[in-house]
């Protein structure tokens, strides 16, 4: 054979060995206790340790999605299924499969709009001007742009201490500021409008995981990594509740029918 068997699951990650386990290069006995969680994440997916300035951004973040409550889908879906008999880790992966691109994608989302703000700004534009551009092309496809608007919130709670320290993070240097400009820059220029749409707490992280530098793929992976401690906590509270098979409408609600009107089965 032209590979060994090991060559079939080869990984820089993981060195598994009897009696070791080495991530990343590391033995996992000093990384116990010497790493936080944040740290021993980044390590994972990025593949060196990053700074404890750097670190304290990444935990920010995974602080700030943990949780929205039922009326997030995702939220929902896990109590649903806790209630109809499912064990934790089922239930929570109900709630993680219903992160797709409407709920759960916009920080991947934003993120890849402020990449392509950054070229549009290293290629002479100012981010000023990208941004406008940006706004009027989301304006005339009325479209939502990714990071901004809330449909439960007039302002993000979580919008002000992301931001808040991230520009502590540039002006400290731990990043160096390029993409929290352009954001910034998104959100005056959608400020001017009747209605200002503020942006909310995908902007912030994207803003964030873009100064750090995660790619537009993990920025999702990092917000189920976070959602899945709230999906956790909602699912095990569902199941230490006597409500069983928990639909989403309360009893006594039924749902709009707006099929046909009562009919006869032609021939009877």
């Amino acid at each position: 054979m032209s590979e060994s068997v090991g060559d079939w699951w080869s990984t820089a990650i993981t060195d598994i060995q009897p009696g070791m386990i080495r991530l990343r290069g590391y033995a996992v006995e000093d990384l116990i206790g010497a790493v936080s969680y944040p740290q021993m994440v980044w390590l994972m997916t990025r593949g060196e340790l990053p700074t404890a300035a750097e670190a304290k951004l990444l935990e920010l973040t995974l602080v700030a999605a943990v949780d929205h409550g039922p009326q997030a889908p995702s939220i929902a879906a896990t109590r649903m299924a806790a209630s109809c008999g499912l064990d934790l880790n089922n239930a929570m992966a109900t709630g993680v499969n219903l992160l797709g691109d409407v709920h759960g994608g916009a920080g991947q989302q934003c993120l890849e709009v402020l990449l392509q703000l950054r070229a549009t700004v290293e290629a002479g534009e100012s981010p000023e001007s990208a941004a406008r551009a940006l706004v009027a092309d989301y304006k005339q496809r009325r479209a939502f742009i990714p990071g901004f608007g809330h449909r439960w919130h007039p302002r993000d709670p979580r919008r002000d201490p992301l931001i808040t320290a991230l520009q502590h993070a540039v002006d400290d240097g731990t990043t160096r500021g390029d993409h929290l400009e352009l954001v910034l820059a998104v959100e005056r220029v959608l400020a001017e409008g009747t209605k200002p749409v503020p942006m909310n707490v995908d902007g912030a992280t994207a803003a964030i995981y873009a100064e750090l530098g995660f790619a537009p793929e993990l920025a999702r992976g990092l917000f189920v990594l976070s959602r899945s401690v709230g999906l956790l906590a909602h699912a095990w509270e569902q199941r230490n509740e006597p409500t069983r098979i928990k639909g989403p409408l309360p009893k006594g609600i039924n749902p709009t029918y707006t099929g046909p009107a009562p009919r006869s089965v032609p021939g009877l």
